[in-house]
């Protein structure tokens, strides 16, 4: 390990993952995002800003036989993603890139699955973080519309646009996948029963027709408040965080 990185385990130790120490850090949207994906041997999965691979690499843990593709702009998180497939024996194939500037034979090509864990933030809203890597992961220049829309085209015949993101940019979402993806499916993400969701996981599918529909939301922890150092995820949470397991929340 160098000073600059740490390699940290992710499904209780099935996947270890090469990050860097200061910057942009992979913690538990990427493994939601992931446990949210239900693709199937053989199926395809590109992931629009891959970083250091976390989600691409927990769901091909999780699912043997999937064919998965990752775009990451920055250089030397693509370089980390490499690494982190590399030495943890799993497909994933990393092109560094502009999403706005794909390669011509990825343009050309579709997908099952596409998924993605945009910025959170509006980078005409706010200040830039001090650490550029940190920066671009949670603002980046790109407008979250051009995400939406690149990854919508990218969406083979009834496939699956699947993204994790900040509960005040539904509006946001909605309105850059009208008309370009249907059977449009919501869950609000809650730190604990009784608050505000912060989060939300969003699935929509090419050529649905389906009516737009909202989950029961998906709680992160029990219990009121946080109660020590002891962990509190709840059980179903649990499940995805440490072993890996799916989150059934679109059936």
């Amino acid at each position: 390990m160098t000073d600059a990185l740490t390699c940290d385990d992710f499904l209780g130790g099935q996947l270890r993952i090469w990050q860097p120490r200061k910057g942009y850090r992979a913690g538990v949207d990427p493994v939601l995002l992931a446990a949210a994906t239900e693709p199937k041997a053989g199926q395809k999965v590109l992931e629009l800003g891959c970083g250091v691979g976390t989600a691409a690499l927990c769901l091909a843990t999780r699912v043997p036989g999937i064919h998965v593709t990752g775009v990451e702009l920055q250089e030397d998180y693509a370089d980390l993603a490499r690494r982190n497939a590399a030495e943890n024996d799993l497909p994933l194939d990393v092109i560094t890139a502009d999403l706005r500037a794909l390669p011509a034979d990825l343009r050309q090509e579709r997908f099952d699955h596409v998924i993605m864990n945009p910025p959170y933030f509006d980078r005409t809203a706010g200040s830039a973080a001090q650490d550029s890597g940190r920066d671009v992961a949670l603002g980046g220049d790109t407008p979250l519309a051009d995400w939406l829309s690149i990854g919508a085209r990218r969406v083979g015949p009834r496939g699956y646009l699947t993204l994790i993101q900040r509960m005040e940019r539904l509006p946001e979402v909605l309105a850059a996948l009208h008309g370009r993806l249907g059977a449009v499916k919501l869950c609000p993400i809650m730190g604990r029963e009784g608050r505000a969701p912060e989060l939300f996981l969003l699935q929509a599918r090419q050529e649905g027709r389906a009516a737009f529909r909202m989950t029961t939301p998906l709680v992160m922890h029990s219990g009121p408040v946080h109660a020590g150092d002891a962990e509190s995820y709840t059980p179903a949470v649990a499940q995805v965080l440490r072993n890996g397991a799916i989150l059934p929340i679109w059936r």
